[in-house]
């Protein structure tokens, strides 16, 4: 029987209408500015940033509070490299064989190709792990609503990692298997994405994309 939690009272302090305003305000303006980059400088960045970065993603809720996420952060030149060269075999596929023509020709505008140099340019990778179901005693149990859970937690770390002042590109070569084998992950782990992480190269540049408007992506009723 699992054990009762006990309960606390809320740590809250409820802001007045402006302060409410002019917060979710500021905070557009900041993700606004979010941009996904593929070209990466070699320069170090703090390690307690990265690890803020991923403890704050570890707050997200999630079902039953089972938290059925890892993230594994890479360093290593030489793990770096192995990623790299994995990844790379599988999107040469990919775009050989997998993807259809109407996706190659929507990725096209991307300028995107199977090579992937920031794989060992970016001088932190992190891999975001779904746990499809736990083990307890080598006994199998079930987690809850996984899906959800590692997406919410995968969202508040690109947040977290944006809101510290570093850029990542969320990359998910497919199948990402190889990627328990590299970084010695159990079978009940699931990859579910791959970011490089650090601050972006000298002239870096990004696509001029339009983002959809509020009016497109809510609807009151």
């Amino acid at each position: 029987m699992t054990d009762k939690v006990s309960f606390s009272p809320l740590n809250y302090h409820k802001p007045d209408t402006q302060e409410l305003i002019d917060r979710s305000g500021s905070f557009l303006e900041l993700m606004k500015k979010r941009r996904t980059v593929r070209e990466f400088s070699s320069e170090p960045v703090p390690d307690e940033v990265i690890y803020n970065c991923i403890e704050a993603a570890g707050t997200a809720p999630s079902g039953a509070h089972m938290q059925p996420w890892h993230f594994v952060v890479v360093k290593n030149p030489e793990i770096k490299r192995q990623i790299r060269l994995a990844a790379e075999k599988e999107e040469r596929t990919n775009y050989e064989m997998r993807y259809s023509e109407e996706m190659k020709k929507d990725i096209s505008r991307l300028e995107t190709n199977f090579e992937k140099p920031f794989l060992e340019h970016a001088p932190v990778l992190i891999t975001v792990f779904k746990e499809s179901y736990r083990l307890e005693n080598q006994v199998r149990k079930k987690n809850y609503y996984v899906n959800e859970s590692v997406g919410i937690a995968t969202g508040m770390l690109i947040t977290a990692l944006h809101y510290s002042g570093l850029v990542a590109l969320p990359h998910t070569p497919s199948p990402m298997r190889f990627l328990n084998q590299i970084l010695k992950r159990p079978g009940n782990e699931v990859p579910t994405v791959l970011f490089p992480v650090g601050y972006p190269a000298e002239n870096t540049k990004v696509p001029d994309l339009r983002r959809r408007p509020r009016n497109e992506i809510m609807t009151v009723i």
